[in-house]
């Protein structure tokens, strides 16, 4: 297992939880708005860390941090996550999953395993305009369903999320998205910010008037719905 980031110490990426976050690297989308391009299409340049590296580092942490996130790119693009976030959890840590939903087959190895305690999967948009969002040509909708029965029958903490940008979406199709998705017990929209290392050019995030009809409309399928990174 190659980590491509590590982040010592989070109060954020893990509700409820102080954790440390993990980077994989490469992913299976080409979002635009991605603000890691170079972990997603150049995971050789960025820093790289051996598995040994990692695991001395959190076996060091146990009684300090509580948690540990693994993001990406796509983790589970690896295939010897499994065996990875089970010596992890060997040492005593909850672990949060990131992602987007397309290896539902690995996806349920884990949830049966009991390898993981919350998973976050992004939903980049509405059925219609999904492979647009996704950056890709062409998208299996049905790998990304089978992923969100299996979050909602888990019993694992689960949630979803959109990150919102003025270039693709409009309040209707986040009020398709709530539809789609309402049996979700958690729906975050969260802001878009150019990180300077995006996939695409020339995009903006929402107005925060919009941003707020976005949120009623999502909120009448799921009334937990809420902003997240939005001032």
């Amino acid at each position: 297992m190659l980590i491509h980031g590590l982040q010592k110490l989070t109060l954020l990426d893990f509700p409820g939880r102080v954790a440390a976050t993990l980077f994989t690297g490469g992913c299976n989308f080409r979002c635009p708005f991605c603000h890691n391009a170079t972990l997603v299409e150049h995971p050789e340049e960025a820093p790289l860390y051996q598995e040994e590296e990692i695991l001395k580092f959190l076996s060091g942490r146990v009684g300090i941090l509580d948690g540990v996130a693994i993001t990406g790119g796509e983790p589970l693009m690896n295939k010897d996550i499994k065996e990875f976030i089970a010596k992890i959890k060997a040492m005593g840590f909850a672990v949060k999953l990131d992602t987007n939903g397309t290896y539902p087959e690995l996806l349920k190895e884990l949830l049966d395993a009991h390898l993981v305690d919350y998973v976050a999967m992004d939903v980049k948009n509405c059925p219609e305009k999904y492979a647009e969002t996704a950056g890709i040509a062409k998208l299996d909708l049905k790998k990304i369903e089978t992923s969100m029965k299996l979050l909602r029958e888990s019993g694992v903490e689960y949630e979803f999320r959109t990150t919102v940008v003025k270039e693709f979406h409009t309040v209707e199709d986040i009020a398709k998205i709530a539809d789609w998705i309402a049996f979700a017990p958690r729906y975050f929209l969260q802001g878009f910010t150019d990180s300077g290392n995006l996939i695409g050019s020339d995009l903006h995030p929402c107005e925060k008037e919009i941003l707020l009809q976005m949120l009623d409309a999502a909120k009448k399928k799921i009334p937990s719905c809420a902003l997240r990174g939005i001032s």
